[in-house]
């Protein structure tokens, strides 16, 4: 299969028009037909659902959508290589690829990235956020040099370095609520309360001790991805987000409140990449750089 032809395929998929895909890619229309048709006919799988005479629209077959998922993540893990060898050895400029979670030690991500953006103005940040889930299927298939992550680290595939501070697992809540008045929420606070908690929390997280109850025994009337979505959901006076502090305003311009758990749970965390990762002159810089602040 070549690369090549994967660019047309997502030519195909993006203007759902074989017509349109081959203009744009200044094919004839036939070229372009013959190249799809003996792909499909490599991987022994139809990709496209051509369209009637009288409707020229192409949809992608089950197949075809795994493979437009796929042709992005080679395509992209392509460019980021050309990129990485085409630098030059006397300057020291690149992109820096990093999956991460809602947390506060994204500033740690930003402090390091001033201080080498004093000496190495050319080398360039790219965050993507996610669960942990998310941030592991990204560095497995290469496609971020760092994830920063929660909990332990499977040391047999990762290399890590520890952040210098963790999170503070609380309650995000309108300043009207009842339990608003609290400096802190107990278990028994949030067994009778509607709770938007975070999808990996719905999967038996690591709250399930704390909150003295199964989750199936909970009033659990929506997960989010990210708190800040979740947020929404609480303005709109749907139920009690339990997330972490310091990443949704809680100002007094905002109308919402953050209380912290009782007893206190905190969250520690790590910057990981794969063992045995060559790294860009850019990462290893960067690298350099996170593991200073830890000192």
């Amino acid at each position: 299969m070549e690369l090549r032809v994967l660019q047309y395929f997502l030519a195909i998929a993006r203007e759902q028009s074989i017509i349109r895909a081959a203009e744009s890619l200044h094919l004839s229309q036939p070229t372009l037909s013959t190249q799809i048709k003996a792909m499909e006919e490599e991987l022994g799988k139809q990709l496209l659902i051509r369209g009637t005479k009288g409707s020229r629209k192409v949809t992608l077959t089950e197949e075809g959508m795994i493979l437009r998922k796929r042709a992005e993540e080679i395509l992209n893990l392509v460019r980021k290589t050309e990129q990485e060898i085409s630098l030059s050895d006397q300057i020291i400029v690149g992109n820096v690829y990093i999956g991460a979670g809602e947390t506060d030690a994204v500033r740690i991500i930003a402090k390091a990235a001033r201080e080498l953006y004093k000496t190495y103005p050319g080398i360039h940040y790219h965050i993507s956020s996610g669960n942990a889930q998310f941030v592991i299927e990204q560095l497995d298939k290469g496609l971020i040099d760092f994830g920063i992550v929660f909990g332990s680290v499977d040391h047999t595939k990762y290399n890590s370095v520890e952040m210098p501070f963790k999170d503070t697992w609380g309650v995000l809540m309108r300043k009207d609520s009842p339990l608003a008045a609290k400096t802190a929420v107990s278990p028994k606070d949030l067994w009778d309360k509607p709770l938007i908690v975070s999808q990996q929390e719905e999967n038996q997280g690591a709250l399930t001790d704390w909150m003295q109850k199964e989750i199936s025994e909970l009033e659990i009337i929506a997960s989010y991805n990210l708190l800040f979505n979740a947020s929404l959901m609480v303005e709109e006076g749907l139920g009690y987000a339990i997330g972490f502090d310091k990443i949704i305003n809680t100002s007094d311009t905002s109308i919402l409140c953050f209380r912290p758990l009782t007893p206190k749970r905190e969250a520690g965390m790590s910057m990981i990449w794969k063992k045995y990762q060559i790294f860009s002159k850019a990462s290893e810089k960067f690298m350099d750089e996170i593991k200073k602040l830890q000192s």
